[in-house]
């Protein structure tokens, strides 16, 4: 859920559960207040009655002959509470029966104490209250839907320079030249915010320099002594006079600095992958390039005795040709390295995927470790970054690659 709508939706909920409480509040005090000046009307009109009925000494129901809102009742009461009730109330004037308000007392005339009771109506209270009612409910709907507007349209305005600030932070890249500027807002946090981000972003910038610039540096220092071993050895292995035991540790010293030396290669090409500094692309058909690997694969095949079976469509893909060809060597170094003396290699190439199959062991590789680092069999003499490359090329050109195993083919298929 996007800022701008959770912080509309939450505004709204906490307005409309404000208002509602609020709406309900105030109902009730309008109609506790209308009560009271009704009960203050009561007893005007029962002090009135008391003073006639005492002033006048006679039949008290004289005050009111039409009994249309004060009933007097002789009684045997010596004491009687007074009080206001809610009770109904008859209309003469409209023939019918109202909700009305009462009051309850003694009156005492000469020697005799009558009950007497005033009602009144409450019809054009009721009335009142139910306007001010609609009035109000009408008020807060017509807020709530302002507010929700307001919210909704008016301030996605205001979000505009923080949807800028993380356009341009997605599209940051640690190996640009072109730094986090930031969009100006006339919001203090806002500015504050990309502020922030331009200074982390230099302090990113500036040591991730230093330590491509240390790691170039690194290897290309490493690669000078591996590359002058590496001639010497060959050159040492030619001896004829060497035994077979100095030329079987030779030969040992030879296969290290030669892993030593694909392994700088492969870790530095990681972190060009990684880092997105490899950017050249040219279209590349890619069943013409899987032919010419089965060619130069042809005789490592052979020395396991192993067949080939394909099926290649035309496809184009626009790439580097570099990472292409180390995407397939890998995959074919894997599919051959691990496969059985005798087995199989298949592979499918469509339009939309790439499959290489081997046969192999009979149980499937762990999927969840099979493209991580240095991720290897125990008698595997690879780097262990031959399928992590393999993958971060796919990721690199946004492909995704998937393993499965199928009954004793092991699978990698890339799809396009």
């Amino acid at each position: 859920m996007k800022l701008a709508e959770h912080y509309t939706r939450t505004s709204v909920y906490i307005t409309l559960t404000v208002l509602l409480f609020g709406a309900v509040i105030y109902y009730f005090a309008i109609n506790y207040i209308a009560q009271q000046q009704l009960d203050r009307g009561l007893q005007q009109q029962l002090t009135e009655a008391e003073e006639y009925a005492r002033s006048n000494d006679q039949n008290p129901q004289l005050y009111d002959l039409d009994r249309d809102h004060a009933v007097f009742v002789k009684t045997n009461l010596q004491q009687l509470q007074k009080r206001f009730f809610d009770t109904t109330y008859f209309n003469p004037k409209e023939q019918r029966a109202e909700a009305g308000r009462a009051v309850e007392d003694l009156v005492k005339v000469k020697s005799s104490n009558y009950k007497v009771v005033i009602a009144i109506s409450r019809a054009g209270q009721k009335y009142l209250i139910e306007v001010i009612t609609i009035i109000t409910l009408t008020l807060l709907a017509g807020l709530l839907f302002v507010l929700f507007i307001t919210n909704k349209y008016l301030l996605k305005g205001l979000w505009k320079p923080f949807q800028l600030t993380l356009k341009e932070i997605k599209q940051f890249n640690i190996a640009d030249v072109d730094q986090f500027t930031g969009k100006p807002s006339e919001v203090d946090e806002f500015t504050e915010l990309n502020e922030a981000i331009r200074e982390m972003s230099l302090r990113v910038t500036h040591d991730y320099l230093k330590l491509k610039q240390f790691t170039e540096n690194a290897s290309h220092e490493m690669m000078t002594p591996l590359a002058v071993v590496t001639t010497k050895l060959d050159t040492l292995i030619q001896d004829e006079t060497l035994g077979a035991n100095q030329l079987a540790q030779i030969t040992d010293i030879y296969s290290s600095i030669n892993k030593s030396s694909r392994l700088n290669q492969s870790l530095l090409l990681l972190a060009k992958l990684e880092n997105k500094l490899i950017t050249e692309e040219e279209p590349i058909e890619l069943d013409i390039i899987l032919a010419e690997k089965m060619q130069q694969f042809q005789e490592l095949m052979q020395s396991k005795n192993l067949s080939l079976q394909h099926q290649l469509q035309p496809k184009q893909i626009l790439a580097s040709k570099y990472l292409v060809d180390i995407l397939l060597n890998n995959l074919f170094s894997n599919a051959i390295r691990h496969n059985n003396t005798g087995g199989v290699v298949i592979i499918q190439l469509t339009t939309h995927s790439l499959s290489i199959k081997n046969s192999g062991g009979a149980n499937p590789l762990n999927t969840d470790l099979i493209f991580e680092r240095f991720q290897k069999g125990k008698e595997s003499q690879g780097t262990g970054l031959g399928l992590t490359l393999v993958k971060n090329i796919c990721q690199h050109y946004g492909y995704t690659i998937h393993y499965h195993h199928e009954t004793v083919l092991h699978a990698f298929v890339i799809t396009f």
